[in-house]
């Protein structure tokens, strides 16, 4: 049974929540936990690649990898379903002793047989919500991951979860933020625009709003971009929306 002692686990998990203070994205923090995992879980004569692939609610696929080959096997299940897909779906490790032997999911069998692998172990990352992830480890050998090597990547997986859970409440929190300073700048432009439709017809402010709301749908141009226009044709200065972080 493999149990890491304390001071392993302890430098592990500073290591990784080192990974996501100093990363500026989901994106940088993947491709730096994919090659700090294919680093840590090599044998010095058996090294292993590593792909992470990350599926979330509403935006596209992200994925990361230590090898270009790692790459190519993590992008097939695009394509295919494998593995991976399978390990996220069932939260389960999934094990290919030799693809020269495996019969499931034989269309990603057959393309991926020409990256010169032959062993795979998936691993689910344990993340939240709709997100699903997975841990991908990829060996030039048959037969490369024994009982104690999927032991160790499901206890390394544990604590890599944690971190990518954070790295991705903080994502969460700067898209929400980001969303908000977009929406707060459109509501400036609108309640300028507003201002001076009220000036230029002597008109309350639910009039002069529905005044440029119908003249958007007439001329089938969005709200703030026909508010803007409005605005560019009174004032040429620059519009400011004054949001504290």
């Amino acid at each position: 049974m493999v149990n890491p002692r304390p001071e392993q686990e302890a430098l592990q998990n500073g290591y990784f929540l080192d990974l996501v203070l100093g990363s500026e994205d989901v994106e940088a923090f993947l491709g730096e936990l994919a090659a700090f995992s294919a680093e840590s879980l090599s044998h010095p004569q058996s090294p292993v690649f590593c792909g992470i692939t990350v599926l979330r609610r509403k935006k596209s696929a992200t994925a990361a990898s230590s090898d270009d080959r790692a790459r190519a096997m993590d992008e097939l299940q695009s394509d295919f379903d494998g593995p991976c897909l399978t390990a996220m779906d069932k939260l389960t490790s999934v094990m290919v002793p030799d693809l020269l032997r495996e019969h499931r999911w034989p269309g990603y069998v057959r393309a991926a047989s020409h990256q010169g692998l032959r062993s795979i172990l998936s691993v689910p990352l344990l993340v939240e919500g709709d997100t699903r992830a997975a841990l991908n480890l990829y060996s030039e050998q048959p037969d490369a991951f024994s009982d104690d090597d999927v032991e160790r990547a499901e206890v390394f997986a544990s604590h890599a979860s944690k971190s990518l859970r954070l790295a991705l409440k903080i994502a969460q929190l700067s898209d929400a933020r980001n969303d908000l300073a977009t929406a707060m700048q459109s509501r400036t432009v609108i309640d300028l625009a507003v201002g001076a439709i009220m000036a230029q017809n002597h008109c309350s402010q639910d009039e002069a709003f529905t005044i440029l709301r119908t003249a958007s749908s007439n001329r089938n141009i969005k709200l703030r971009h026909l508010a803007k226009s409005i605005i560019s044709a009174v004032s040429s200065g620059k519009i400011t929306t004054h949001f504290e972080e």
